[in-house]
């Protein structure tokens, strides 16, 4: 099984500690972050990860090297010339990804209790689908637009009523789920993303592709999510892994 780790972001919401490490490498219980996401994906069977690497590169990528890269086959995507964002990132990987096999993808700075193998296969048993996102009904300021058969419709910011890929779209009509970083996509995905230019946003992808694309939203059960994202979330990282050891 394949998966991708989100390790590039310049961790901004996590200065003063990301001026001298990257995000990745932010230690939470004695481990970093990198760490962490690594173990989870191993130990729910992925055995082949990429990880995209451009805050301080060389850092992950000797820190993986003197781990023998957890027992698991790990491939570097370098950004360290161009933050490609998200969408960009996953473009990038299509020369090593295994081909008509689903990707699955974990931003480093996410700690939940999703079933990452259980969500994989669901994803894989569904041939039409285009992507899978991880989401939930937690309280945030943008919130991606669900029909009553989780097919993802549209987006909308709470704050300035902004909505996509419609403007003025009649909300009412559909449930406001959060994305929670993690997402499975198909191979097909890279067919689409040939018009697509070297950086762009997944999410805005999606939005564009909603329409004639199946791209579902997946309610895990009892579902615990914490992004460590940011100085005051460290933490509560360190209770919510005590709390799911």
């Amino acid at each position: 099984m394949n998966a991708m780790i989100f390790a590039a972001g310049l961790g901004t919401r996590l200065q003063p500690i990301t001026n001298s490490i990257p995000k990745a490498m932010v230690p939470i219980d004695g481990k970093p972050l990198l760490e962490h996401t690594i173990l989870s994906l191993k130990n729910a069977g992925f055995h082949s990860i990429i990880v995209n690497v451009h805050h301080y590169p060389d850092q992950i990528i000797d820190f993986l090297k003197d781990n023998d890269n957890f027992g698991v086959s790990i491939f570097i995507s370098d950004e360290r010339n161009q933050l490609l964002d998200t969408g960009g990132a996953i473009k990038k990987v299509s020369s090593i990804f295994q081909k008509n096999e689903p990707l699955l993808i974990h931003n480093v700075d996410i700690f939940s209790s999703v079933d990452l193998n259980k969500l994989y296969q669901e994803h894989k048993e569904n041939q039409n689908r285009l992507a899978t996102l991880v989401v939930s009904s937690r309280k945030t300021a943008r919130y991606l637009l669900f029909d009553d058969n989780n097919r993802l419709k549209g987006w909308i910011n709470k704050q300035t009523k902004e909505t996509k890929p419609i403007e003025n779209l009649d909300i009412s009509q559909f449930k406001e789920l959060a994305f929670a970083g993690i997402q499975v996509v198909s191979s097909s995905v890279f067919e689409l993303m040939k018009g697509e230019s070297d950086k762009f946003s997944i999410i805005d992808f999606y939005l564009k592709h909603c329409v004639d694309q199946e791209i579902i939203g997946y309610v895990p059960d009892n579902f615990q999510f914490l992004d460590v994202g940011k100085l005051d979330a460290i933490k509560q990282a360190e209770k919510f892994l005590q709390k799911n050891r």
